[in-house]
């Protein structure tokens, strides 16, 4: 056979190649580090993700940004450039999200990140409507919280929160709904992931006398400030946002944290839920799956934002299948595309509901109060 018989076939067998080429799915999360009572079990999430969709095989690279900013940018500039992903899933963490922003738009990439803050995906513009988030917004939970304040006849509340854009995110939200329910701020505190005191914070908070205490923190950090004023004789009401369900949060904070109350994803207290809620069904089936592969117990809502943008991308992928090949341009767009368009998507957390203007597409099914009793997770109706 000559060279130019040959052509052919040889164009022939690149284009089997490319119509079968695999998905490649990046994933940086927290799996050390402040966050890695958040990180981990999203880490073990991703090994219960499918292994193909539509007939097309799915890789997975996971790397470790170790709670770190700069380490979540640099992994996605890797797992963009070296492996060639189609999409990311991550990070773990507010900031680190807010910093893998430009990397994402700039390689038309897109990414479901599986940290909080609004701030992520709004307000949406040529940059952010590449992401699309998993977990609850800041002022759905905020709302929450507030509307739990005003029926137990608080009137004033002291806040301390993160000192970075988790903290200042919660703070601008929840200010707003407190103004609405007549609830005072008298105190407004911050705190670093990896600070041991906030001695000085606390005196503050005491001294402002508060009917309750709002902490904006997330995972096992959270305890500090809680266990600092209950140390100083603090007996007023305790406040967690939905960044400490998990259950290293119940382990370090022992009796400190007993009494709290936090909104919370349904899966949270999936099994509490009555048989009538939308979410039951669906956030059972990642609990399920969650623990027989790591035990009873195990499962925290942390995984379940893994679990939910799992569900999304699936969704999307086999939208986008249709339209392009996986490892080109056109399919990282079609993902995009698809994404923006899921329509009633049930995950462990809430039913997703994506448009051009709402990269979250959550509704007040996605959250329920929660309150800490013995040491473990009981549903307020």
């Amino acid at each position: 056979m000559t060279f130019n018989k040959f052509l052919p076939l040889l164009a022939a067998l690149l284009v089997t190649t490319l119509v079968h080429a695999d998905i490649n799915v990046g994933v940086t999360v927290s799996a050390t580090g402040p966050a890695a009572s958040l990180g981990i079990p999203e880490k073990n999430t991703i090994a219960l993700m499918p292994a193909s969709i539509g007939g097309q095989k799915i890789n997975y690279i996971v790397l470790d940004d170790a709670s770190d900013t700069t380490a979540a940018v640099t992994n996605t500039r890797k797992l963009i450039s070296e492996y060639k992903v189609d999409v990311i899933l991550g990070s773990t963490i507010t900031p680190a999200s807010l910093a893998m922003i430009d990397v994402i738009a700039e390689a038309q990439t897109p990414m479901i990140s599986m940290a909080a803050s609004a701030r992520i995906v709004e307000p949406q513009d040529a940059k952010k409507r590449w992401v699309f988030k998993t977990p609850q917004n800041d002022i759905m939970m905020s709302l929450a919280i507030a509307a739990h304040m005003a029926n137990s006849g608080i009137k004033s509340v002291g806040f301390i929160g993160f000192s970075d854009a988790y903290g200042e995110g919660w703070y601008q939200e929840f200010s707003k709904i407190a103004a609405i329910k007549n609830i005072q701020i008298v105190a407004n505190e911050r705190f670093n992931r990896t600070d041991t005191s906030v001695t000085g914070q606390v005196l503050k908070i005491i001294a402002a006398k508060p009917d309750a205490v709002l902490i904006a923190g997330s995972g096992t950090p959270a305890v500090l400030p809680q266990r600092a004023l209950k140390e100083r004789g603090y007996g007023g009401q305790f406040y967690q946002t939905h960044g400490v369900a998990n259950n290293d949060f119940l382990r370090v904070g022992g009796k400190d944290v007993d009494g709290t109350y936090l909104p919370s994803g349904p899966v949270l207290v999936a099994a509490q839920l009555p048989a009538s809620h939308p979410l039951k069904k669906s956030a059972q089936e990642y609990v399920a799956k969650y623990e027989k592969a790591y035990g009873a117990g195990s499962v925290s809502t942390f995984g379940g934002h893994a679990w939910d943008a799992g569900k999304l991308m699936e969704a999307a992928v086999g939208v986008a299948l249709k339209k392009a090949k996986p490892g080109s341009l056109e399919f990282r767009i079609a993902l995009r595309d698809a994404l923006e368009s899921v329509k009633e998507v049930a995950g462990a957390h809430g039913v997703f509901n994506m448009s051009a203007t709402d990269h979250l597409g959550l509704d007040q099914r996605a959250r329920v109060m929660v309150k800490i009793e013995n040491g473990g997770w009981k549903y307020q109706p």
